[in-house]
């Protein structure tokens, strides 16, 4: 099995008359207003190309109609694709057949969508243990499964509730936990907190980076919102009229935007909260004090402030014993200077 969990290359949905004989044609190279004029059709996803490795939590960010969630129904062919290739655990979704498509969504793959789909005359146990019972796994088993999961997305004492009785928040580690219980190798996530208040979203934004840490699974999680993308993300797609317009960490959508509509994302992104060591360093000069401490490139600017505002000496940026450069009081505060004055004048 390779270190790739999901890879897709040249992936296109397109929807209208003849949408088959768009992907490769002259045709497809148009704007999708000029596609949609001139033949009739909409490219949702158009010529999209990335890979997720095994144990990351790739983030597909866009706005509405950007084509992220035809994206994400288009990699277990809930929407079936025009055109492309879907490989997912080394096996190709394209060319599976109907029983095998099947159990691919029952074994290997758990969608959690912004709507919970709950079974509201099913208690929660039940709820969360309804995968393995399509499976077939017998009631004693499914519902010790179901317990320990349970208590894992924080609702202990809650399994013999009802759906109704539950809290929004709730109600969504009850799908999150339904997910999980079928220990699938590959989580899917639809816009799950946009329907949820702020602080209840923010609390389940925690959730999943503190499953994450816990289980370890691949994660594919589709948002409209930029903080959501940069707080969950170790890496970020970004899309716009269903093509790939960046794709890279947070720190370098943050640091180095793709064009202008990425510029434009990012902002008002508080950059000292995003930015790394390694966008503000700089090459050590002749008289620089290198007997300061040591950060790895990867502390992010607000975390590393003190010790670097605290120091008479430039911090070393070091990476497996080797200097990459150095940081100065000076360096982080050109970041939060300028990061005060973009809030000052969204303010104005």
């Amino acid at each position: 099995m390779t270190d790739t969990a999901v890879k897709v290359d040249d992936l296109w949905k397109v929807f209208g008359p003849k949408a088959s004989k768009i992907p490769g044609s002259p045709d497809g190279a148009l704007s999708r207003e000029e596609l949609r004029d001139k033949t009739g059709c909409v490219a949702a996803v158009k010529d999209v190309s990335f890979e997720v490795k095994r144990g990351e939590v790739f983030v597909v960010m866009g706005l509405s109609g950007s084509g992220k969630s035809t994206l994400v129904r288009c990699l277990t062919r809930l929407i079936e694709p025009t055109a492309g290739r879907v490989v997912i655990d080394d096996h190709d979704v394209l060319k599976m057949s109907e029983s095998s498509l099947r159990r691919l969504r029952r074994n290997h793959v758990a969608m959690v969508f912004q709507h919970f789909g709950l079974l509201p005359h099913r208690r929660v146990i039940d709820n969360i243990a309804y995968g393995l019972e399509v499976r077939g796994v017998g009631r004693k088993d499914r519902h010790a499964r179901a317990s320990e999961i349970l208590d894992l997305v924080g609702l202990t004492g809650n399994a013999m509730s009802y759906p109704d009785q539950l809290s929004g928040g709730m109600q969504q580690r009850v799908g999150l936990g339904r997910a999980l219980a079928v220990d699938p190798s590959l989580l899917l996530f639809d816009e799950p907190f946009s329907a949820l208040d702020p602080l209840i979203r923010r609390d389940m934004q925690n959730e999943v980076i503190r499953l994450h840490h816990e289980v370890r699974k691949t994660m594919i999680f589709i948002t409209h919102d930029l903080q959501e993308a940069l707080k969950l993300g170790d890496r970020i797609l970004i899309m716009r009229d269903g093509e790939v317009v960046q794709v890279g960490t947070p720190d370098e959508v943050v640091g180095a935007p793709a064009d202008g509509y990425v510029r434009d994302f990012v902002s008002e992104v508080p950059k000292s909260h995003v930015l790394t060591l390694k966008w503000v360093m700089r090459p050590p000069s002749d008289g620089d004090a290198l007997d300061g401490p040591e950060l790895p490139p990867t502390t992010v600017v607000q975390k590393a402030a003190r010790l670097v505002l605290d120091s008479d000496k430039p911090i070393k940026v070091v990476e497996d014993g080797r200097l990459l450069g150095i940081v100065t009081d000076e360096d982080i505060l050109r970041v939060i200077v300028a990061e005060d004055t973009v809030q000052e004048s969204g303010a104005a």
